[in-house]
């Protein structure tokens, strides 16, 4: 199915595979970027929330960026960054690795240590961002993930950046879990590509106007997911495989499966504080994966 250019469609927030101690693993992560995009993804998202982003330095984003590419992943059109940091010399120093580099775009959270903050203080972090970025910021994501960041984007936020610079935001990934929540930005800023985090919700958004989505089981089922973000198709193998993930630690989950969608135990490994899921809960988890999408094959 081809790609509407006007389109976002739909994006691996791929997994960052990890050797024992925490070093990226550089080879599997090509052979997974290619996996998915040759299986129903239109690019990938390095440094998301499910690719352990906030845990990855700048030496592991150069290197990562720089094996994608160099594997010939067009970045122009196949490579979205995400940009996690506190400190805005910290989001800056990311932006601008990731831009230098060609990617399509940024998904972008706001700054997370800091809780309680007002829409004053976003929108002057977030607009000392783009202009000490400067020309080159485009294509701008942001990331309203409230349960990790604990730093909510509102509507009012989104509106205030639109108005002050003008066609670089475009986009809201909405990660909120809760669908009156996407409902409320199609709304007020449909015409920004509106991204929905929770595959369970994927089609319903889709139907009422989203453009796609950056999420985690792209990196398991993406022949899966695709027909959700260009049909709106329902797929209850889908809802039910996520209602099974969700019930164990989320990113430790999705990389376990990744490992036996390809049947290499070496995708598991996490960097700390993170840790793996034990053996038996791996076992679990994968005869539950594996019970779940072969029902739909049956």
């Amino acid at each position: 199915m081809a790609l509407d250019p006007n389109r976002f469609g739909l994006s691996c927030a791929i997994t960052t595979p990890m050797r024992e101690g925490g070093a990226v693993d550089l080879p599997r992560l090509v052979h997974h970027a290619r996996h998915v995009l040759a299986n129903g993804c239109d690019s990938i998202t390095l440094f998301g929330t499910t690719g352990e982003g906030a845990a990855l330095g700048p030496q592991a984003r150069i290197a990562m960026l720089g094996a994608v590419i160099g594997a010939g992943i067009d970045p122009a059109r196949q490579v979205y960054a995400g940009v996690a940091a506190s400190s805005l010399h910290e989001a800056v120093e990311q932006a601008r690795q990731a831009l230098h580099a060609g990617v399509k775009g940024l998904l972008v959270a706001p700054p997370f240590y800091f809780k309680g903050v007002g829409d004053d203080g976003l929108f002057q972090w977030f607009s000392q961002l783009f202009e000490t970025v400067g020309p080159s910021m485009r294509n701008v994501i942001l990331y309203h993930i409230p349960s990790v960041t604990a730093v909510p984007i509102s509507i009012e936020l989104v509106q205030r950046l639109k108005t002050a610079f003008p066609g670089v935001v475009t986009g809201i990934k909405d990660s909120s879990g809760d669908y009156a929540s996407t409902e409320a930005f199609l709304e007020a800023h449909g015409e920004l590509a509106i991204l929905v985090g929770d595959e369970r919700q994927l089609a319903r958004a889709v139907r009422a106007g989203a453009e796609g989505s950056i999420c985690g089981v792209a990196n398991l089922v993406p022949h899966l997911l695709r027909p959700l973000v260009y049909e709106g198709t329902e797929n209850a193998v889908v809802n039910t495989l996520v209602d099974e993930i969700v019930s164990y630690p989320v990113m430790a989950a999705v990389k376990a499966l990744t490992g036996h969608v390809h049947r290499d135990d070496g995708y598991g490994a996490m960097r700390a504080p993170l840790q793996a899921l034990e053996p038996a809960a791996r076992a679990r988890l994968f005869a539950a994966f594996d019970r779940i999408t072969m029902a739909r094959a049956a």
